[in-house]
């Protein structure tokens, strides 16, 4: 990362070795929800069909970018995913643990290619540091 990228990143944007790291557990969450989704019977196809899904919640940045920045990271946090697997476990419906484990496995897909949690100053600020071309 050059120093005009690093001058431009929000205030708690993270960068060097941390950065991998936090990259290298969103690559172990990904794994990890995959496995245990197909390890319980979860079908492909709907893993396929759904893998892509959170991302359709970009469409909160039509409303601007601190809305779009909630509706994002709403999706793509750990939290609601892992929220949304556990009670459908508990309760017995297949199909809310199953989006539970796919929407986890796409935020980890997301974080080990850098994309992180979003700041409403803008699209391209993530907890990750600057996303896109600089």
């Amino acid at each position: 990362m050059n120093q005009a990228q690093n001058a431009s990143l929000p205030a708690r944007s993270v960068t060097g070795g941390v950065r991998a790291v936090l990259q290298l557990e969103g690559l172990a969450v990904l794994a990890a929800a995959a496995a245990a989704y197909f390890i319980l019977g979860g079908n492909g196809w709907i893993f396929g069909l759904l893998f892509f899904a959170p991302d359709l919640s970009f469409a909160g940045y039509a409303l601007g970018s601190r809305v779009g920045a909630a509706v994002y990271n709403a999706v793509h946090s750990y939290v609601l995913p892992l929220a949304l697997g556990v009670a459908g476990w508990l309760l017995g419906v297949e199909l809310v643990w199953q989006v539970g484990l796919i929407f986890l496995a796409h935020a980890g897909f997301d974080r080990s290619l850098g994309y992180g949690l979003k700041y409403g100053s803008a699209f391209a600020h993530t907890h990750l540091g600057v996303i896109g071309r600089g």
